[in-house]
Order: structure tokens, then C-alpha cells, then sequence
């Protein structure tokens, strides 16, 4: 890992938590992701999933988390387990962690080697009653990879039918929601970095520049600062092709008089950040872009404004639709009769701005969070209205990461990153 360790008390308060919603005589497991095959020998770098990792800190292939709270030793409250390095991964792989720098990195005191995990596992489940099992409950979730998570619950059921099963993925749906100051910080953090990487690309769009090229001079900077790379598939997006949402192929070259939308961002100790900006690859925006951009920055303030603790989504939605309606009037986009003639499922501004204002954002991009129950506070969230005019060859979305308060505005994490237009206009001249 190339970011500062986090101190373990975070993953120790998250434990805490989630172990007061489980029920009486109650096992929980969390197994860590798969290393991924692309063909032949090779494979995708490792990705901890993030549940383990909020529990647990947990950074490595092949662990394992047991959360037992009313375990009759207490010292089988948490368990880890871990791979056990041979003489053969250090050489090839590097030491794996030893049990010492597990306890270090999750404040958990016993560790065990994985393979001793079947016999303590076995002993475990002759106490419970309940077996909680980690299912992807995530609304946009469309996973069709057996897990390694999946092929676990298939042997534990298959091995011990008669315990009841429940579902732990619920539960780290309302707390991961809610951010501690600590995970704040990291998302900070994260920002930040984001933000070297912004300043630094402005001074290299010109024409003939190439989508690619900003792209790899991001990444430059994000790993230059420690970040863990880009929290999600970049996008770097000039002219028409901003009118793809989610365009990712960034192989075209940028043209003088076009606009290019950036929707990039850096991940930190594996939580992540999300920026969007949309800049002029002349350096300068035509009166037209300028009044779209300007329009598009009104509908994301006055959006952001809206957020507060208490507010339903749904009516958070429709306050940000009556806000883009009007910027689309005022653009002459639309007109009177078409807001008129539009359904109340497919309104007229839809044909203009096409997707959702805000998600929850943490360690996992689109992170865990129910759109059906109102927001609260501390809930971490992106702003992010757009305006895509295909038949103006130019695409527009703007986005910061913003805090939602107890009280006043909304915190924003990214506020110091260039957003007006005229500040944009004046740092690629410089």
C-alpha cells in the first residue's frame, strides 16, 4: 500500500458498531476478495473488498473476519485469519502480514493462520444459533463472478444447515452511510490529491493535446502523492464524446474551440473522491459555453444548498429538476410548451440532464447508502447536475464531494478546487 496506515481505532469503532445490530448467539463472517485471472498467468492487481476492510483494516488476499460478541471465551469475540507466508512467497510475493502487524492494523487480538480456520470455525458454530453471511445488497449491483464470499455461504450451508442465516450487508448499508471525522479526513485526503492533479492538467490543455495524454499526467500526479490510483475508470472527454456518460476510451485528440469534460478522481487508503470539471481546450470559453457553464454552476449551488438532514430524496430530486427546467428555459433548451406537454415520469428537462444528482460516495464509489430513507447528517455525498447538447457537439457536468451538516450548508470537501469559469480561464493563461 503506498498510503499512511490508518490507525486501528477507526476499524475498532466500526466493529462496535455493526456488533449491536446482530442478534443473541450471533456469528458474522467476511471473507476478503478473490485475485481476479485476465489470462494465461496473469492477473488483476488485488482489490480488498471494502467490507472486510471497514471491519477490519484488512489490506490482504486470503483473510478472513469472525465477529462472535457473545463467544463464550472472549478472546473468540474477533478473530482474524490470515495466510501464513512460506519460504516461497517471500521470495516470489514478499512476506504476507505476521499476526503481530495484524493486531497492529486492526486492533484485533487474535489472529489465526487460515488454515486453522475449519476447526475454529467448527468449535464457533456449535455456540451460535445464527450465522450472518455478507450478500452484495448494493441497488446497482449486477455481479455475475462467483465470489469468494459466494463460495463460502454455499459450503457453510451446505456444512451446518440447521443454524439460522441472516444478512449482514443491510446493517453496513446504514453505518458505512454515516461517516466517522476519521473516514472524512481520508476522503479529504483523497480530494486533495484530486486537486494537485486538476491544477496540474490545466496547464497542458491546448489543442492537439490528446485525451490519453491528460490522463496519464493524472495518474502521474495521484501515485506521485500516494494515492492508490484513480477511484474509477477515468473520463477524458473532449467535444461530442462528453455527451457519453460514460465514455472511458479517452483516445481521441482535443480540438481548438471544444470543451473537454474531466470526470476523474483519486482514491486513498481505498476511499474514494469524485470530480468533475469541464474546461475550454482553447483556453478560453465561447460566449455560448460560457452560458451553459454558468447556468449548469447556478443549478449545482443552489442543488447543493438543498441538503440538509431530514430531506427525502425523492423531494430533493424534484427541487433539482425544477431547478434544471428552469436553466433550460433560460438557455432556450426548452420552451414553455414543452414542460407543458412532458409526463410526470419523463419530464422535459430530462432530455437535456439524464442521470441522478447525488450519490453516496466513501470506499466504494457509488457507496452504500438507501435513497429511501431521509439524509442525515454526516452523510457524504456528491452534487453533480448536467447539461449534454449533442446537437452542439459540447457536454457539461460539474461535481463536488460535500458533506451534509448537522446544521448550515453543506460541507465541501473539494471547495478550493477551480470551479468558476473565469478562475479556470485565468490559470490555463498563465
Amino acid at each position: 500500500m503506498k498510503y499512511t496506515p490508518i490507525k486501528a481505532s477507526l476499524f475498532k469503532k466500526n466493529r462496535n458498531k455493526f456488533n449491536k445490530f446482530l442478534n443473541n448467539s450471533s456469528i458474522a463472517i467476511f471473507n476478503s476478495n478473490d485475485i481476479y485471472p485476465v489470462s494465461a498467468d496473469s492477473i488483476l492487481p488485488f482489490q480488498q473488498h471494502r467490507d472486510i476492510y471497514y471491519l477490519s483494516g484488512l489490506d490482504q488476499e486470503e483473510s478472513i473476519l469472525l465477529l462472535f460478541p457473545d463467544a463464550n471465551n472472549p478472546a473468540h469475540r474477533e478473530i482474524a485469519f490470515v495466510k501464513e507466508t512460506s519460504e516461497l512467497i517471500a521470495i516470489w510475493e514478499g512476506e504476507k502480514l505476521t499476526k503481530e502487524k495484524v493486531t497492529e492494523q486492526s486492533g484485533i487480538e487474535t489472529v489465526y493462520w487460515l488454515d486453522d480456520f475449519p476447526k475454529i470455525f467448527a468449535m464457533l458454530m456449535a455456540e451460535a444459533t445464527t450465522v450472518y453471511f455478507n450478500t452484495n445488497e448494493h441497488s446497482r449491483a449486477n455481479t455475475i463472478t462467483q465470489t469468494r464470499e459466494d463460495r463460502f455461504i454455499e459450503w457453510c450451508k451446505k456444512k451446518y444447515p440447521a443454524h439460522n442465516v441472516a444478512k449482514s450487508n443491510p446493517i453496513l448499508h446504514q453505518l458505512r452511510a454515516i461517516k466517522e471525522p476519521e473516514e472524512i479526513e481520508i476522503i479529504q485526503q483523497a480530494c486533495s490529491i484530486t486537486e494537485i492533479g486538476f491544477r496540474k492538467v490545466l496547464g497542458m490543455i491546448k489543442p492537439g493535446v490528446w485525451e490519453y495524454e491528460i490522463e496519464a499526467e493524472l495518474i502521474y500526479e495521484f501515485t506521485k502523492n500516494r494515492a492508490d490510483g484513480f477511484a474509477y475508470t477515468p473520463i477524458v472527454a473532449s467535444g461530442t464524446n462528453a455527451n457519453v456518460l460514460h465514455y472511458i476510451e479517452n483516445n481521441k485528440q482535443c480540438k481548438a474551440g471544444d470543451v473537454i469534460l474531466m470526470d476523474v478522481a483519486a482514491a486513498y487508503a481505498k476511499y474514494s473522491s469524485d470530480l468533475t470539471r469541464v474546461v475550454p481546450v482553447s483556453g478560453k470559453f465561447t460566449k455560448r459555453q460560457k452560458e451553459v457553464y454558468n447556468a449548469l454552476l447556478h443549478v449545482k449551488a443552489e442543488s447543493t444548498n438543498l441538503l440538509t438532514p431530514g430531506l427525502e430524496w425523492k423531494d430533493y430530486n424534484e427541487e433539482v429538476g425544477k431547478l434544471m427546467t428552469s436553466a433550460l428555459l433560460d438557455l432556450k433548451l426548452l420552451d414553455k410548451a414543452d414542460v407543458k406537454n412532458a409526463s410526470k415520469e419523463t419530464p422535459a428537462y430530462r432530455k437535456y440532464f439524464m442521470h441522478g444528482t447525488s450519490h453516496f460516495l466513501g470506499l466504494d464509489t457509488h457507496d452504500y447508502g438507501s435513497q429511501n430513507e431521509p439524509m442525515k447528517a454526516n452523510m457524504v455525498v456528491t452534487v453533480e447536475p448536467g447539461i449534454y447538447i449533442p446537437e452542439e457537439k459540447m457536454g457539461f457536468r460539474l461535481e463536488d464531494n460535500v458533506v451534509i451538516q448537522k446544521e448550515g450548508t453543506p460541507l465541501n470537501l473539494m471547495s478550493t478546487i477551480p470551479i468558476e469559469a473565469d478562475e479556470i480561464e485565468t490559470l490555463m493563461n498563465q
